[in-house]
């Protein structure tokens, strides 16, 4: 699945809420959309994610424009007022939070499975403003493509929360490997610097031999966790999901 922004912008004048941008996102490679101020990065990724109709340009799903088709196949991941999780919600809550919204089960045995599964169990109870950005950016990334349907993420301007930008592109580029599309959403600076690794990745990945695990993946986002759905439990989600 490849998610194309060809010369999308909305507004014209100098100071337009989103100048015009374009981004080609596949399985392999995360497509990078560098903006600043503090309201595009969130135009940027309505728009990526079919929720924004541009002004101008085209957003292509495999070729074609069908925004209904994008926003069934992709999830928001981390964008601001639209599809974050408060500041002082555990690591716990979340997932039990996004586990019930993805109609399985929150019980406290399956948020411990899959926290367990994500190698995040030591920060369990720690509000997420407090863990490392590659953790939050991995734990929201793979929470979303438990829900019924997605193969895409657009991840909003995780170099907000500080930390390397190695790190955080590394998870990108682990998730894109399996088969999912990713679009970034982040600063000019971050995006020089995560197009840069991605592009020694690649040069370094032309000389590595495929071996038959990665030859055979199917794109599960997070092999071992729940799959039975119940949602007898479940809780309304606090955070707005997209």
């Amino acid at each position: 699945m490849t998610l194309e922004l060809d010369s999308v912008g909305i507004g014209t004048d100098p100071g337009a809420p989103l100048p015009v941008v374009s981004a080609v996102a596949g399985p392999g490679r995360p497509g990078i959309i560098a903006v600043e101020t503090e309201q595009a990065p969130v135009l940027a990724s309505l728009v990526a994610g079919g929720r924004m109709r541009p002004d101008t340009g085209r957003v292509l799903l495999d070729g074609h424009e069908d925004a209904a088709a994008v926003r069934r196949a992709f999830a928001l991941v981390d964008t601001p007022g639209v599809a974050e999780p408060f500041p002082v919600m555990s690591l716990r809550r979340i997932v039990r939070e996004e586990l019930a919204f993805a109609g399985r089960r929150p019980s406290k045995d399956d948020v411990a499975t899959v926290l367990d599964e994500l190698g995040m169990t030591q920060y369990a109870d720690t509000h997420v403003q407090r863990v490392p950005t590659d953790v939050r950016v991995r734990l929201l990334a793979e929470l979303a493509l438990l829900r019924d349907g997605v193969t895409g993420l657009v991840v909003t301007a995780p170099e907000r929360h500080g930390g390397a930008v190695a790190g955080w592109t590394a998870v990108l580029r682990d998730i894109a490997r399996r088969g999912v599309t990713v679009v970034l959403v982040t600063s000019v600076a971050a995006a020089e610097t995560a197009a840069a690794l991605l592009d020694t990745d690649t040069d370094t990945d032309t000389d590595t031999t495929e071996g038959p695990e990665d030859a055979t993946r199917n794109g599960d986002p997070a092999p071992g966790l729940p799959t039975e759905p119940d949602t007898t439990d479940a809780t309304a989600p606090l955070e707005t999901r997209s």
